[in-house]
Formats: structure tokens, C-alpha cells, sequence
């Protein structure tokens, strides 16, 4: 009997099990797990596929196809890689496919795109076709092959299908799915002189023959120059840089043949810095810190660093890595925002040289896709591994250390699309198994990580004074309530912000202001009937941008043009309620008229290097007071701010969620630390209607201990995390009542079954709509798991899937979306 073989592989796509291909045995000695394998899927779709599994054992349930192609010579992710996602999948219940999407940089995930061909045997005569058919029949004639995509324009219409159903029918076309391989590797173009002009006295009489042609002497005097000072290859673009030619005159050389181009591949993201500096010594709180740290590392693989902002905890990581680096190993360097990379690559590197990369979304695909295949080659250009939370999923191959910096941040989870992970916990898992150790530093640590430290469950060390000594900002609460009675305001300004923005210019020192909210005004609203216009597809009214003129959706990106009077009732009088950062920056202007003013949200950083430049643009003081949301208070260090201004800090204190105490008192000393971080003492003015708010006190008063009693005794009270585990389901449908009633049923069906077990009724809480009830055009249901401490997680989980699997079983129910989000906070 002959042999058979199979591999079964993980598609890019939210299914559950794993599926069975056939191989012949030439790629059954050939496939390796880790590799990329073009495999056919559904009626016509070629999906990219890894290959996971090699055996012998036809699948009992199905046909096996056969593969497409083989698109690796080698495998491009290793087995501590798959190992990592399969935890990710069970553990955030979610198909291991949603991971390997999330996890490979788009690029390496070839896509299949339809392709229609002319049929050379077609003879009928053309007057058969209809005119829809007949056009695309003409297009054919001129262009050989169609993707479906401008098939779709030639026709001006998106359902295409139907007319190439007919074409096919009448034997006109054919259709073939081709792979698209998408990175292109980055080729760099040089020029240099022909060999035939090597030898000296071909080189003089070539010089003498272009006697009158003086702009081409001029580019050959300059290419000998060029590479006479560098002795390096000379770039054809800076070759016209360094000699002004113009592109015709290089091109006349080239055809000539008395220059020849050629390419080399090159990196997209490369260092091109100074000699590498040696590394500051650390004061002694910083020395007895990074011992502290190594001590703990000994016995424990998870070590808290709690250090007040502007303490120096880089200083320790700097000196951390050095040591891992010397032991051969590599080093992963997590922080919540990419604005923070822009500062902290400059000062990696002023350390490491090119031994730093980076990696996050707003690099292209092509250049997380060298940072890849770098990581898999273990070149010396990835010995640090600089990125936000996607960088997790990286191939690693010999991690030593991995650094969660700002751990308490809600930046490092995901919310949407699957796999919801939190990258901190997904950390700790990927060091252990490298058997690597885990540094979390943060100057605020999120009420779990300090539960772990108090529990014993993590190392703890502190780090409680500035770098240099430097006294920790005055904080300032002023009553806005107060203040408007008195007639103190200028639009959202107080007095006393305004004074203290006064002083700090007229020393030339920066000011920071935050706002938590981007756009002009959140709500704009008609004084006549009191419409305000909203979102045709979210429950949420438009936000007002003014540098756009435009009513604008946060959620689903719908945007209308601003109207000039009321939609509902044709009144000419609209107002805006409530301020973004917009609304700030137009205020600052008309306040302090002289002062240059610069704003950093989600609007003005779309680009690549949207980040960068408004950061350096603040380092050389060219603007005297920035205006931001949230991306301000993650670890940026700006040496000339004396000034924080917090616009209204009530806005952060007034949301529906267990953390919202927690994360205003983090945001605001986040923010405060921004200010002061040299030998002046810095000043934060807190704008607020409630002064005496219990948070508000305790944070400017920089007391984390008693936040975190008073939080954890809450927690305790009402049961919540690091007490309680928590699983939130959402439910999705464009009809109400289909949504109402599934996630109705669900949760009937979770209390049941938990019930049964002897869980009390609190523990599932639902369904409920969130604050945001429609987005997109789906309603929206959530149900509230709270696991009690003791309780098996697993079993917990299978019990879910269980009634899930009854769930998607009722025909009704079907078409109901639904997430799993563990530890949703």
C-alpha cells in the first residue's frame, strides 16, 4: 500500500481547528514547521497557511486537497514562536489563526487575487455579449490580464461577479488565482565609472574628450571626490545631491557607457549616528536599585521597579542591557506608545550603535518585515528589540531580558481585533520561555502588578528620588467652580493657569497643557430645539474639528461637512459644548498672542514621522507651549518644562469602568513628571470642579500607597481584579432584538450552568449595552464574568465554549458576533 502524506497547517482566518492538506513525499521531506505554504481554501480562495504539523494520517472527516506552492526555502517562524501563539489562542480564547494574522507583518501574508484572462479559442461573434460584458470583452483586447478590482471600475459597479459568470459561461474568459508575493526588498542605486575607463590613460583621454560637455566633467570630478573621501560606493542620489547635476546629464553618462548603474540591496531602517558614547555612571540610589534588581532576579523571574518620574530608571535599564549583551543574549524593550520611541532610539543608540531596531505600526510593512528576518538570521541589528506590543510576537531566539516600560499603561492592550492580548502578561510568559527575566518599571504600577509585589509573586524595588535630587513638581488644585462665580475665567483658562503660563514664558521656559479629548468640541448642539447631530451608523454625536470644518465620528470615521444651521429645525444658532485640544490651542492663541503654540493627538501624528517631529520640534524649543491628550504623559523627557497644566481633570474621574480611579491618579502624576525634570522646580496647576475629590488629593499630594489600599480595599468589596479574574463577552448584530434576545439566552445559559456549580448570581453581570451601544451599525450586548480566586480558569473557559458551541448551534443565533475578552481591563 502506498504511503500518504499529510501536514496540517494554521490559516490566517478565525477558525478552530487546524486543517489537513496532502503532500507528495518530495515536500514531506522538504516542509519544516514554521514554514509559509500557499494552500487552496472554500470555493476559490488561496489562503497563505503555516505549516505546523507533519504526518501520515488522512483526515477522517474531509477530502484532503492538495497544497498550492511552498513559499519558504526555510521555516520564517520557530517553534518557541508557535509554542507562544498557541498559549495566546487558548488562554484569550480566540482561533490561533486571528494570532498568526496579528502576529506576521501583513507582507508576508501573500493574498490571492483573482485574475481574468482573455480566452485566445473564444470565436462567437461579439454581438452575443450585452454592453456590461462587451466593455470588459474591449478591455481584454488592450490589456491580456484584469484583476476583479478594475474590472469593478471599467463597470462602475462593486458586484462584479454576476457579468464575468456569463463571460465564463460564454467561453470569453478565463479566471485564475495568482499569488502576490508583497514585500519588495529595498534596492539602493549606485553608479561608478565603466571598467573600460580603469586604467589611467583611458581616464585622461575620456577627460579630454569631454572638454566642452563641462557638467559632465563636473559629475565625473565629483564622483572621484566622493568616493575618494568615503571609499564606499557612491549613491546615484547623492552623487546628484553633492554636484547639482541634473537627472538628463547622469543619464547621458550612463548611455555613453562611461558610468554604469547597479543595485544593492539595503535596509530600510539603518542607524547612520555617531561613535557610540560610554554609559552615565548611576548615582546611589540608582546603584542600590539596579543591585536590588539583580538580587531578585536570582531567585524570581519578575522584578517591579517603582520610580518616581524622573528618577533615572533608563539609566538602570541602559546598564541592564549592557550586561545581557555581554552575555550574548537579546533584549526586548516594550513601551506603550511610539511616540516614546522616537526620543528613546536616539538615546539607545547614542549607547548601542545599530545594534537597536524598531518595531511598531507606524513602520511599513516592508520594514517590519526586514526587522523579521534579521531577528531570524540573529543579526547584530537586532540585539535590542525596541517596539510597542506587537513586538511580542517577534522570533526571538535568544532573549535574555525583557523590559516593560510605564507597565501600567492600558496602551498595552488590545482591544480589537482578536487576539485581545495584553502585552505585560504576554511578556512574562514569552521570558519564561527563553528562561529570561522581566524588569516592569513604572512610576504609577498598576494595582496588579503591586498586588503581585505585595503577594511576594513578583520582586519589588524602589526608586524614590529624582535623578540629580530634584524636588518633585508643586501640584496645585484650583476650583473652576469657584473661579467661574468670580468671573476668573477666560474661556477654559483660570487665573491662576493663566498667570503661572505667563511666568514660565516670560522665563523662557516651555508649558505643557492636557486636554483628554481631541477635536475642537465633542457635542455641537442647536439653542433653538436642542438637536445635535450624531452618527448615522454609532450611538455617539459628532465631534466638531475645526481645522477641518467637519462633524467627525471617533468610532467609524463617518464625516459631514460643518452645517451652517440646524439640521432638525434650520435655526442659524449652533454652539459647541464641551473642549479638545483644538478648542485649547485656538484659546492659547488668542490669550498669548506672542507665544508659539504646537498640539500632539491621534490628529496632528497620522503620519510616520508625525511623532517625531512635533517631539524634537518641543526639545529645540520651537514652540513655548504644547498642547496633547494622553500620548504627553507616557515618559517623555523635555528638560525646559516648568509648567503642567491639567485642563479638567474631572473629565478623567466621570467614566464608567472599575479602573477610572486608578487611571486618573496615573494619568495626572504621568503628566506632573513632565514637569521640573532639571535643578528649578517645576509647578502643575490641576484645573478642576471638585477639589476635594478624594483621588485628586492623594495625587497631589504624590500618595500611591494610599491610592492603592483604598483601590484594593474597593476591589475586594466589590469584586473585582487582581481579587477576581474577569471574562467579558460581547455580543454584535445589526438588528436590536436579534442581539437583545441572544444575549439574553447566553446569559441565562452561563447562570444556569455556573449555578450548578455554586456560584453566586453577582458573578455574571448582564447583558448590559456599553457607554457606546451601536458602532458601525451593530448593536452592542456585553455579559460580565468575575472568576472568584480558586476557580479554574480553564475549566471556567471550557464550561464558555461549551455554551458557545449551543449558542452558534441555534439558527436564529447564527449570524450574532461574539468576542471574548479575558482580563478585559
Amino acid at each position: 500500500m502506498q504511503q500518504e502524506y499529510f501536514v496540517d497547517v494554521i490559516l490566517p482566518i478565525p477558525i478552530e481547528k487546524q486543517f489537513t492538506y496532502r503532500i507528495s513525499e518530495r515536500e514531506y521531506g522538504f516542509i519544516r514547521p514554521g514554514m509559509r505554504i500557499a494552500v487552496p481554501f472554500g470555493k476559490s480562495r488561496i489562503y497563505t497557511a503555516l505549516a505546523c504539523k507533519l504526518h501520515q494520517n488522512a483526515p477522517e472527516i474531509y477530502e484532503a486537497k492538495e497544497i498550492h506552492q511552498i513559499l519558504d526555502e526555510a521555516p520564517i517562524v520557530t517553534e518557541k514562536q508557535l509554542q507562544l501563539w498557541f498559549w495566546i489562542a487558548s488562554y484569550y480564547m480566540c482561533a490561533p489563526g486571528e494570532v498568526f494574522r496579528a502576529a506576521v507583518p501583513g507582507a508576508l501574508l501573500i493574498e490571492s487575487e483573482t485574475i481574468v484572462l482573455r480566452n485566445e479559442e473564444f470565436s462567437a461573434s461579439e454581438t452575443t455579449l450585452k454592453d456590461d460584458e462587451w466593455l470588459i470583452y474591449e478591455a481584454l483586447q488592450h490589456q491580456p490580464i484584469l484583476k476583479v478590482t478594475e474590472i469593478s471600475a471599467i463597470l462602475d459597479k462593486k458586484n462584479v461577479l454576476p457579468v464575468l459568470k456569463r463571460l465564463l459561461e460564454k467561453d470569453v474568459i478565463r479566471v485564475k488565482e495568482e499569488i502576490h508575493e508583497q514585500y519588495r526588498p529595498k534596492l539602493v542605486r549606485f553608479v561608478r565609472v565603466a571598467p573600460a575607463y580603469d586604467s589611467e590613460e583611458a581616464l585622461r583621454e575620456l577627460l579630454d574628450t569631454l572638454g566642452r560637455a563641462q557638467k559632465q566633467k563636473e559629475v565625473l570630478m565629483g564622483l572621484f571626490s566622493i568616493s575618494a573621501s568615503t571609499k564606499k560606493p557612491v549613491k546615484l542620489k547623492e552623487l546628484q545631491e553633492k554636484t547639482g547635476a541634473s537627472a538628463a546629464v547622469i543619464k547621458t553618462l550612463l548611455d555613453k557607457k562611461i558610468l554604469e548603474d547597479y543595485h544593492i540591496r539595503t535596509d530600510r531602517v539603518e542607524y547612520s549616528g555617531n561613535p557610540v558614547n560610554e554609559t552615565r555612571e548611576l548615582n546611589e540610589f540608582q546603584a542600590k536599585a539596579l543591585s536590588e534588581i539583580k538580587e531578585h532576579f536570582e531567585s524570581g523571574d519578575v522584578t517591579l521597579l517603582y520610580g518616581i518620574t524622573s528618577s533615572g530608571k533608563t539609566e538602570i535599564y541602559v546598564k541592564l542591557i549592557e550586561e545581557v549583551l555581554a552575555r550574548g543574549k537579546q533584549v526586548l524593550y516594550l513601551l506603550p506608545e511610539i511616540a516614546l520611541t522616537s526620543q528613546l532610539i536616539h538615546r539607545l543608540q547614542n549607547y548601542f550603535g545599530e545594534q537597536v531596531s524598531v518595531y511598531h505600526s507606524k513602520y511599513s510593512n516592508n520594514e517590519r518585515v526586514e526587522v523579521w528576518n534579521n531577528l531570524l538570521r540573529n543579526s547584530p541589528k537586532t540585539r535590542i528589540v525596541l517596539g510597542a506590543r506587537s513586538s511580542v510576537f517577534l522570533p526571538f531566539s535568544d532573549l535574555g531580558l525583557v523590559i516593560v516600560d510605564e507597565e501600567h499603561e492600558a496602551s498595552f492592550k488590545q482591544f480589537d481585533p482578536a487576539p485581545r492580548y495584553h502585552a505585560r502578561d504576554v511578556a512574562v510568559v514569552l521570558a519564561h520561555m527563553y528562561g529570561a527575566r522581566v524588569l516592569l518599571g513604572s512610576a504609577t504600577p498598576s494595582v496588579e502588578s503591586s498586588y503581585n509585589a505585595k503577594t511576594g509573586k513578583y520582586g519589588l524595588v524602589g526608586l524614590t528620588r529624582r535623578y540629580g535630587n530634584v524636588l518633585l513638581p508643586e501640584m496645585e488644585l484650583v476650583d473652576i467652580k469657584d473661579k467661574r462665580k468670580k468671573k476668573r475665567m477666560k474661556g477654559h483658562f483660570s487665573d491662576r493657569l493663566m498667570e503661572e503660563i505667563r511666568d514660565s514664558l516670560a522665563e523662557d521656559e516651555q508649558v505643557i497643557l492636557f486636554q483628554n479629548r481631541r477635536g475642537y468640541a465633542p457635542v455641537m448642539e442647536c439653542n433653538t430645539c436642542g438637536h445635535s447631530p450624531q452618527c448615522p451608523s454609532c450611538d455617539v454625536s459628532l465631534t466638531y474639528h475645526q481645522t477641518r470644518k467637519q462633524l467627525r465620528c471617533h468610532y467609524c470615521g463617518y464625516h459631514i461637512a460643518l452645517p451652517l444651521s440646524c439640521m432638525a429645525c434650520g435655526s442659524s444658532e449652533l454652539e459647541t459644548k464641551g473642549f479638545g485640544t483644538e478648542q485649547v490651542e485656538e484659546e492659547l492663541r488668542s490669550l498669548f498672542p506672542d507665544a508659539r503654540t504646537g498640539r500632539m493627538d491621534s490628529d496632528t501624528t497620522r503620519g510616520k514621522y508625525g511623532y517625531e517631529k512635533i517631539i524634537t520640534a518641543f526639545e529645540q524649543q520651537e514652540i513655548d507651549i504644547l498642547v496633547g491628550t494622553q500620548m504627553l504623559t507616557k515618559g517623555l523627557d523635555f528638560r525646559n518644562v516648568s509648567l503642567v497644566g491639567i485642563m479638567n481633570a474631572d473629565s478623567l474621574l466621570n467614566y464608567p469602568d472599575f479602573r477610572a480611579f486608578e487611571r486618573s491618579f496615573q494619568l495626572i502624576l504621568q503628566v506632573a513628571g513632565r514637569a521640573g525634570r532639571t535643578e528649578k522646580r517645576g509647578r502643575v496647576i490641576i484645573q478642576t470642579y471638585n477639589p476635594y475629590h478624594q483621588i485628586l488629593q492623594q495625587a497631589s499630594m504624590n500618595k500611591y500607597g494610599d491610592m492603592f489600599t483604598d483601590q484594593l480595599n474597593d476591589r475586594k468589596q466589590f469584586c473585582y481584579p487582581p481579587f477576581y479574574r474577569l471574562i467579558k463577552i460581547s455580543l454584535r448584530h445589526k438588528n436590536y432584538n436579534t442581539v437583545q434576545e441572544g444575549s439574553v439566552w447566553y446569559a441565562g445559559a452561563l447562570q444556569n450552568y455556573f449555578g450548578a456549580a455554586g456560584w453566586k448570581k453577582e458573578y455574571i453581570l448582564g447583558p448590559e449595552s456599553p457607554s457606546v451601544g451601536r458602532i458601525r451599525n451593530h448593536y452592542i450586548k456585553d455579559i460580565l464574568i468575575k472568576i472568584p480566586q480558586g476557580q479554574n480558569l480553564r475549566a471556567v473557559k471550557e464550561g464558555i465554549l461549551r455554551i458557545h458551541k449551543s449558542f452558534g448551534a441555534i439558527a436564529t443565533y447564527r449570524s450574532v458576533r461574539v468576542a471574548f475578552d479575558v482580563d478585559t481591563y
